[in-house]
Formats: C-alpha cells, structure tokens, sequence
C-alpha cells in the first residue's frame, strides 16, 4: 500500500470478527475496508461482523499482538488475521478423558 496517509504512526483501524469461528479476527484500515483482504481469506473467514473501530499507534496496548506488527501488516497486506488462542494441551486432555468421581 503505498497511499501516504498511512504512513504516520497513527492508523484508523476496523476490527471484524468471524461469524464462524470464535475468536477470530481481522484488522483493516477504515478507509480501505476489506478490498484488500483475499477472496479466499474472506470466503474461511465467513461473514465480517464489525466489532470495533480504533486508532492505532505504536504505543497502544493490543490484547494478543504488537500493534506495530499489526499496523505493519496493514501497511503491508492491507489486513492482519489475528487467530484464536492456541488450547493448552492439558485442556484438551481433561476434556478427552472421561470424568472421575472424587469423594
């Protein structure tokens, strides 16, 4: 992306999330929307369901990235995909074991 308003540390974000997975989401500069997001990504991603729109700085405090790696992609790609959690493999084997009566 080589528009100039988008090269400042400051960066008008949209977040979606993904009617079909939890968790998931995907970052976007507002003035572009999802026009830079592949087909592809879009059609796994499943319906955008807008979640919040914020300003980004290099400063700012994100959940589960860096918001210079965010606002890089975005610069980049003209989108970042952040992914849900990775479980804990602990979880998943209280969860697959059958449950034990403890008196």
């Amino acid at each position: 992306m080589s528009d100039d308003r988008m090269r400042g540390d400051k960066l008008l974000c949209e977040v979606f999330k993904s009617a079909r997975q939890e968790q998931l989401y995907l970052y976007v500069d507002k003035r572009q929307g999802l026009v830079e997001v592949p087909e592809a990504l879009l059609e796994r991603f499943g319906t955008p369901l807008s979640a919040m729109t914020l300003i980004l700085t290099p400063e700012r405090s994100l959940g589960r990235a860096l918001a210079t790696d965010v606002m890089a992609a975005i610069r980049d790609k003209g989108y970042y995909l952040q992914m849900p959690p990775a479980k804990e493999d602990y979880l998943l084997d209280i969860y697959r074991s059958p449950s034990e009566a403890r008196y």
